[in-house]
């Protein structure tokens, strides 16, 4: 449990949130939502105890343990996977360090004796006896091999780093976890490990998440950081979104009678707490949403930006022929032998191993790279725009937003450039923003900005929800699932893939697998694995 009072924090001038009076309790899973900026990873900070608050305090239960997950990739290097991973219980570690070095003294003594029976009593009391092997599943769980566990941290990729301090974070089972985009860096399978393992955790756990899957599928609470207040309601990510969205309609609706929207409310928390308790991904163990008081759904404040893509003409009937495609990087092969056809209406995601394998793809049918072998052709009647993962030499001029959008339109009059840099969220001075200095969230929209200038019919997104805020991320999946084109796309978010896409084809060094699927059923298919298994050998 973990009790905050009173809690502010203030940067000069700058207030992120204050007064916030908010209890943690055991059993929960509490999701922290946020624009970028509104203090969400510094409020798990202040819990941590790396950061002072301004004002206020918080404090834990009498006795118990808080686990932080790590964002220091180096600070272990030195050590091992096994001892990084036995650290994360600090007080287990502790006696085990205290044990070792009293039985490596030559003058052991009676008082040494008496000491180090106490210790063996507490090491057996915190199960030290399995500390290893619990490591062990832990490491294996997140995709350590067992042949990784003893070899040193300054030795192991940047991936699988993330994974070992995932599990130094997890091991021990802390009475408080507190986890800051604990997904980033994981695949699909170890991410479904994560869900059903915080599904199912007894102990008080609060997560910052970008990623609304995991946030609907592990979360029986949202706390909402929004113009320096911090709100908590009942419900995952999902509920608390299309509730706060119904409370706003209602809210513009000034004639509607106030019996109506109690009753509007009350079928909404009906119908969502039914969704919930059927959902294989989100765990119906507490009954939060049944004993929900309507006065407690609120519309939010938050600003969406105005994602909106609307194509030039229809596609015709050639979309994207594809012929024996292959890449590869400094003689890796990332894809061979890849031919298909994209029909009309498909949105398709597609995935690989190798994540290079997706952009590789998809600048070669825009021509920004050469195949290997093999050919493409886009349909007469085709437009595509692309979102490249790295978007670094679009922002190379010294020049301001208005400016820069100018570049892609040719109509550069100011009232036109500024209603597409209003759509997303630029405003005022904004406008007049170096792009030398914008953040990597802010470059993202400029970018959507651009593609929406195109009219496109084919949309090419290379990880298009990487460094938006979820309301972004949010807008742009809405307009997708409407969009009448085609989206050709890859993605880490699960819910964009799950909502957007009818198709999955997988690039593999020995061809691709192409499915017209829904993802969920792919992901999980037993079929699927096994030909995965041959496809990758």
């Amino acid at each position: 449990m973990i009790t905050v009072s009173n809690l502010g924090i203030q940067f000069g001038k700058r207030v992120l949130f204050q007064d916030v009076n908010l209890k943690f309790t055991s059993g929960n899973c509490y999701g922290i939502i946020g624009a970028n900026g509104a203090g969400k990873s510094t409020f798990l900070k202040i819990l941590s105890g790396e950061k002072d608050a301004t004002t206020g305090t918080f404090s834990l239960g009498s006795g118990e343990r808080l686990s932080v997950l790590s964002q220091d990739h180096f600070a272990f290097d030195s050590q091992t996977v096994m001892d990084t991973v036995l650290q994360g219980h600090d007080i287990l570690w502790g006696i085990m360090k205290e044990k070792d070095a009293l039985y490596a003294k030559e003058d052991f003594s009676d008082a040494d004796g008496i000491k180090a029976s106490e210790l063996e009593e507490k090491f057996a009391e915190l199960e030290g006896w399995n500390a290893e092997s619990d490591a062990a599943m832990l490491l294996s769980g997140l995709g350590i091999a067992e042949d990784l566990h003893y070899q040193v941290m300054g030795d192991i990729s940047g991936k699988q780093k993330v994974r070992i301090l995932l599990a130094r974070a997890l091991f021990g089972n802390p009475d408080n976890l507190l986890l800051d985009e604990p997904t980033n860096d994981l695949d699909i399978d170890t991410v479904m490990w994560l869900e059903s393992y915080l599904a199912n955790c007894e102990n008080t756990v609060l997560v910052v998440s970008h990623d609304r899957h995991f946030l609907d599928s592990v979360c029986t609470h949202t706390v909402d950081i929004d113009f320096g207040k911090v709100n908590m309601f009942a419900g995952n990510y999902s509920f608390w979104y299309e509730s706060s969205q119904l409370a706003l309609r209602q809210q513009q609706q000034q004639n509607k009678k106030a019996e109506e929207k109690k009753k509007e409310l009350e079928e909404f928390i009906r119908r969502f707490s039914a969704n919930v308790a059927k959902s294989k991904q989100t765990t119906s163990r507490k009954k939060m949403l049944e004993k929900l008081n309507i006065e407690e759904i609120k519309p939010s404040s938050r600003r969406y930006p105005g994602i909106i893509f609307s194509p030039d003409r229809e596609p015709g009937n050639k979309i994207l022929e594809v012929n024996g495609l292959k890449a590869s990087i400094d003689g890796k092969v990332l894809f061979d032998n890849v031919s298909f056809n994209i029909e009309k209406e498909d949105k398709v995601i597609f995935l690989s191993k190798d994540p290079r394998a997706m952009t590789a793809f998809f600048e070669i049918i825009n021509d920004y790279i050469k195949p290997d072998a093999g050919t493409f052709s886009w349909g007469q009647t085709i437009t595509p725009a692309y979102l490249p993962l790295d978007n670094s030499d679009y922002f190379k001029d010294d020049i301001n937003l208005i400016e820069w959008l100018s570049q892609f339109s040719d109509d550069t009059s100011e009232i036109y450039i500024k209603g597409f840099l209003g759509r997303m969220l630029f405003s005022g001075e904004e406008v007049l923003k170096n792009t030398k200095v914008l953040s990597g969230g802010e470059k993202m929209r400029c970018m959507i900005a651009r593609m929406m200038m195109k009219s496109a019919n084919c949309l090419v997104l290379d990880s298009p929800t990487n460094h938006l805020d979820l309301e972004s991320i949010q807008a742009f999946n809405n307009t997708l699932i409407q969009f009448k084109g085609n989206v050709l796309m890859s993605s880490h978010d699960h819910e964009f893939i799950q909502t957007v896409c009818n198709r999955v084809i997988e690039l593999t060094p020995n061809g691709i697998i192409d499915k017209i699927m829904d993802y969920d059923d792919y992901i999980t298919s037993e079929d699927i694995k096994a030909l995965k298994e041959k496809m990758y050998k």
